[in-house]
């Protein structure tokens, strides 16, 4: 296909069973924002902004490389962005696909247009937390938060192709996703670089990037995305990285979660990782002020206290043990749902 602009709708798109043109999906915006339900609305909003004069959209940054803020996103490098993500999953035209993520942001923005540039033959529910619960049909191909997923075991087996975003899947998760017959993937991506960049089977260790993205590190060993067809500018993230070769990378964890123990550099994401199978709620671990340590290493908890396994932290390295267990009645979250975890403390 040579590059088609963002009024482009493939001749072999279907929403729901129908063929919808631009004009038709127009018209379908203004039904949606009119008596849709909530998620309908919203898909609505997207289209007509989709599909208006300007060369650009506008949405809110998740808060991954800074303070959350709106941002301009220019319609043909989510074009350029659906077009990679096609080619690297192989995802034809014709094939049938569930779309089940908010489209207030921009995984589910992103899964409308893959739609409609790549010729998808489309079903749209709303994102709920079971999404395959009520559906018999078999997909070659859907998105989804890990939530969605650990909700669908289940059933995964009539999605072929899967793809996760918007939170990390936990070790727990991916052992029990490994044994199923699709084909599952973890994704790396933010709203600035327009969704996933990077893609890794689930349980594989490094991320290998899309077609055109090139990444590098910055003296912090954060990684630096140059996606050339999507940015103007490379993106600096807040992920400590192990840059493997040109292609792939090992993500280690947020820069700005790191925890200065006694000199020990401690990476909160590696150690939840070694306590997801024995802690059955939310939970974190964080740095808090010692006079000994710098910082000494605590777990929060979500929840009405309760006597942790006794085996919970045999997995845990030395320095990586919590020196203390915080239980806090409820996290704090960003519209995304994902936990602000200072501010969680601060109320503890």
């Amino acid at each position: 296909m040579s590059n088609p602009d963002y009024h482009f709708v493939h001749n072999s798109f279907k929403l729901n069973g129908f063929h919808l043109n631009e004009d038709d999906l127009c018209r379908t915006a203004y039904i949606y924002i009119k008596e849709g339900e909530p998620h309908e609305k919203a898909v609505g909003e997207f289209l007509l902004d989709w599909f208006d004069h300007r060369d650009f959209i506008e949405m809110q940054t998740s808060g991954t490389t800074g303070a959350p803020k709106m941002i301009r996103v220019d319609k043909q490098a989510m074009v350029n962005s659906a077009l990679a993500t096609g080619s690297f999953f192989e995802l034809d035209e014709g094939i049938k696909v569930l779309h089940c993520l908010p489209t207030q942001f921009v995984a589910g923005k992103m899964m409308l247009v893959r739609a409609f540039i790549l010729g998808w033959d489309m079903d749209m529910i709303a994102p709920v937390a079971n999404p395959l619960e009520r559906l018999d049909t078999v997909y070659d191909f859907s998105a989804m938060v890990p939530l969605q997923a650990q909700n669908s075991l289940m059933k995964l087996k009539k999605v072929k192709k899967l793809i996760l975003g918007g939170a990390k899947v936990s070790q727990a998760l991916t052992k029990q996703l490994r044994g199923l017959p699709a084909k599952i993937y973890e994704t790396y991506g933010m709203t600035e670089t327009i969704t996933h960049i990077a893609a890794k089977p689930v349980g594989d260790e490094a991320f290998t990037v899309l077609p055109n993205v090139n990444i590098s590190q910055d003296e912090r060993k954060c990684l630096v995305i140059d996606p050339y067809v999507i940015c103007d500018e490379p993106v600096v993230t807040n992920d400590v990285v192990e840059i493997v070769n040109d292609k792939q990378f090992i993500w280690l964890g947020r820069y700005d979660n790191v925890i200065n123990s006694g000199g020990v550099k401690l990476f909160p994401e590696q150690i939840e990782e070694k306590l997801s199978e024995y802690i059955g709620r939310r939970y974190f671990v964080q740095g808090s002020q010692d006079d000994t340590l710098g910082e000494k290493l605590i777990l929060v908890v979500e929840g009405e206290p309760f006597d942790l396994p006794t085996d919970a932290f045999k997995h845990l390295g030395k320095f990586e043990k919590p020196k203390e267990v915080v239980f806090v009645p409820q996290f704090i979250e960003t519209v995304s749902g994902k936990v602000i975890r200072d501010k969680t403390l601060e109320n503890a």
